[in-house]
């Protein structure tokens, strides 16, 4: 063979080592994107982004009926109650208001749940805006997990930056959609809604996909504003009666198993699966 051949004939060998090297290298590359896409790196500090699950539930869809939208009211009926306008990001000061304790005796919530709740258990709020009651139940479960699920990512990233401020690292960020928590199945103990729930605008579908995560015999704990009560001084549609939130949870297959009476303006309600 002539030297020039057996130059290019080298040639080729290193090359082809050189591009299959580089398919190996690519191809680790990729899986370690992927592992590490499971949680979102911030400035803050070690991740604090629960990312969906790789198949998200599907809820089935409810058929809801459309009315005349009154005053505060979208026009969305389920099951006789109009849902209610969101509150948006906007009103965080609101959320962080230091009348709430006085208003809502929120340290007797945490003395209730704390009769409820294992240190290790994982507990979902859902609709958790500022993290006012995410940071709170986080003493309650040394041990386990706080997931705050917000549709808005605002919350979500406020959410993501006051943990970094407080060092908190047991408490999780996760943007839901308005139909779903994006939560794995059987994944969480217990969930928690505090004056949320009435606003949600797909409530059965998102019910239904707190149940899918929910592990057997996992509670959820509803908080909401007495509707039967006319002292309370919160606007009609942001109130619900305790039958109408007992109707709704059964909806989707919820055990009413209590309703604590100890706060001064909400119902403390508690369903299991």
């Amino acid at each position: 063979m002539e030297f020039a051949e057996r130059r290019r004939l080298v040639f080729y060998v290193i090359l082809l080592f050189l591009v299959s090297g580089g398919m190996v290298y690519l191809s680790k590359v990729r899986v370690a994107d992927t592992n590490e896409s499971s949680s979102a790196i911030t400035s803050n500090g070690p991740s604090i982004i629960v990312q969906s699950p790789a198949k998200a539930y599907e809820p089935t869809a409810y058929d809801y009926e459309q009315e005349q939208a009154s005053r505060d009211g979208t026009g969305k009926m389920y099951l006789g109650r109009e849902i209610s306008q969101v509150m948006g990001h906007a009103a965080i000061h609101w959320l962080e208001r230091p009348e709430r304790e006085a208003e809502e005796a929120t340290s007797r919530v945490m003395n209730g749940l704390a009769k409820e709740l294992k240190p290790d258990a994982v507990i979902v709020d859902v609709g958790s805006g500022s993290g006012y009651y995410s940071f709170q139940l986080a003493k309650l479960v040394p041990e386990g997990k706080v997931i705050g699920v917000d549709i808005q990512p605002e919350m979500v990233d406020y959410l993501v930056q006051k943990a970094g401020r407080l060092g908190v690292t047991n408490v999780v960020s996760n943007l839901g959609k308005v139909d779903s928590v994006q939560l794995p199945a059987e994944s969480i103990d217990a969930a928690i809604m505090v004056d949320a729930y009435h606003e949600f605008s797909h409530p059965n579908e998102m019910m239904q996909s707190i149940v899918y995560a929910l592990k057997p015999a996992g509670r959820v704990y509803l908080l909401e504003y007495r509707a039967e009560d006319d002292a309370v001084p919160i606007k009609p549609l942001h109130k619900m009666t305790e039958a109408q939130s007992i109707k709704e949870m059964e909806a989707v297959g919820l055990k009413h198993l209590k309703t604590e009476g100890y706060l001064p303006w909400q119902h403390f309600m508690v369903f299991e699966k």
